[in-house]
């Protein structure tokens, strides 16, 4: 971070980013979106999307990064496939009116290994303000295919009811604990 005399203000520079400029594409054999809930208040269930697409394009500076997410909410995957299949039902998440979930960037801050992404989460007509803790693992050049590599851990939390989901209320907590692995491979021809 530089300081901007005449201002007194702190300015990010290009060299703030810790990866070069341009699309960076999922490597999705290397990426998950989990999560967990209270059962009864005393046991968790973890869970998975198998489903999900995502976007990184990396500007000049912070303000000009954006991070996309579209999840299928049928993909769901708890291990289990009865409570998976209720789940979907219209009685739970009811898929066919809620198929996806979504997330659009506002805002990226951070240096080194500790970022946060402000952003707008949608299920079904509904949109919140979320917030993910996001710790950056680095940037590698992949033996395989020879281009840059980089993994993150983004970590949050929502409210179902905050999305109109408060059914099964005792049941099951009304907190879900984000918790996302992902890589992205950077840009044809482009250092990292």
């Amino acid at each position: 971070m530089n300081i901007d005399d005449s201002a007194n203000t702190p300015v990010m520079t290009v060299a703030a980013l810790p990866l070069s400029p341009g699309d960076w594409e999922l490597d999705p054999l290397h990426s998950a979106v989990n999560f967990t809930i209270r059962h009864l208040g005393i046991a968790k269930v973890r869970g998975r999307f198998t489903e999900f697409r995502t976007g990184l394009y990396v500007g000049e500076t912070p303000d000009d990064v954006r991070v996309t997410a579209d999840i299928a909410l049928a993909s769901i995957d708890t291990g289990n496939s009865d409570r998976d299949a209720h789940t979907r039902s219209a009685e739970l998440l009811d898929v066919e009116k809620r198929p996806t979930m979504t997330f659009r960037s506002t805002r990226v801050s951070g240096e080194g290994e500790d970022w946060t992404i402000a952003g707008d989460l949608t299920i079904g007509d509904v949109t919140r303000p979320v917030t993910l803790a996001v710790d950056f693992g680095g940037v590698v050049d992949s033996p395989l295919d020879q281009r840059k590599h980089a993994g993150f851990e983004a970590t949050g939390e929502i409210r179902r009811s905050d999305f109109g989901l408060d059914f099964g209320a005792g049941l099951l907590g009304d907190v879900v604990k984000l918790h996302l692995d992902m890589q992205y491979v950077g840009p044809q021809g482009q250092d990292g």
